[in-house]
């Protein structure tokens, strides 16, 4: 059953897209199986629930792309600093209300489950106390939690995020500190480590405010901007899933295997 069955929470989904990739040039026009990466995200997207689904790009080319393709495309300016400022900007120029939750769904994820993008819409509409939303799984394997390219994220007991980090935590004293001594790796057995999924639900409201909040010290140290949103007081609601999301795509390792996927599905 789908997380908004019962709550019927009406959100919308915004993609935000550049052209410009340290690792992959042109990624969000890469080929999938005949059509552009950032189309196959968006068709995943309208898989769920969203009322509407829009890719806020600073590229024509993308623009293009999109509109070819009969996927909603804006364009905004080309010097922000981040996707959340992409998107701040963005709900302003579709007029959205500050009570409306949108979710951001990355321009590199063709294969996000739409029931995760719902369960993170639902989980921000069940908060009230927090501004946004996210996702986290359990890790399984010992190099995951090593991996500072992996985040990690510790929740109170209301599944609220206590701290992100791309250090392994929580640290589990008695049983690691004689493992990762000897150049072994283990994992805590209690509370599970999570590894952060990056999927974010939004209030309007707050996003719009977020690109005028100082940077935090941990954010610029940990190089993870939602760490801003925990240092000026505010609360991220935590959805935790039972598997990873398919994977993004990163490198062009990354988009053959993306590529393979979508093969066997056709």
């Amino acid at each position: 059953m789908s997380a908004l069955a019962d709550c019927g929470t009406p959100f919308h989904v915004l993609i935000p897209a550049r052209l410009a990739s340290s690792r992959l040039r042109n990624k969000p026009l890469a080929d999938i199986c005949g059509q552009p990466m950032i189309v196959r995200v968006a068709e995943r997207v309208r898989l769920s629930r969203a009322v509407s689904c829009v890719v806020a790009t600073d590229d024509l080319q993308i623009l293009a792309a999109c509109r070819e393709a009969g996927v909603d495309a804006l364009l905004t300016r080309a010097d922000h600093p981040s996707g959340s400022d992409r998107l701040a900007e963005a709900c302003t120029l579709l007029g959205l209300p500050d009570d409306a939750i949108v979710v951001n769904v990355q321009g590199d994820e063709p294969l996000m489950d739409p029931a995760l993008i719902e369960a993170v819409a639902a989980e921000l509409q069940r908060r009230p106390d927090c501004v946004m939303s996210t996702a986290a799984h359990a890790i399984a394997h010992a190099a995951e939690f090593a991996n500072p390219n992996v985040v990690k994220v510790v929740l109170d007991r209301r599944s609220t995020a206590q701290y992100f980090s791309r250090a392994p935590i929580p640290w589990w004293r008695d049983g690691m500190a004689e493992a990762w001594s000897s150049g072994l790796v283990d994992l805590p057995e209690q509370p599970a480590p999570l590894r952060h999924v990056g999927i974010y639900g939004y209030r309007v409201g707050f996003l719009k405010q977020f690109p005028g909040l100082e940077p935090a010290p941990t954010e610029r140290c940990e190089s993870l901007e939602q760490l801003r949103v925990l240092w000026h007081g505010e609360r991220i609601a935590v959805h935790v899933c039972d598997q990873a999301p398919g994977p993004g795509v990163d490198t062009q390792a990354d988009l053959e295997r993306v590529r393979e996927i979508f093969a066997a599905l056709a």
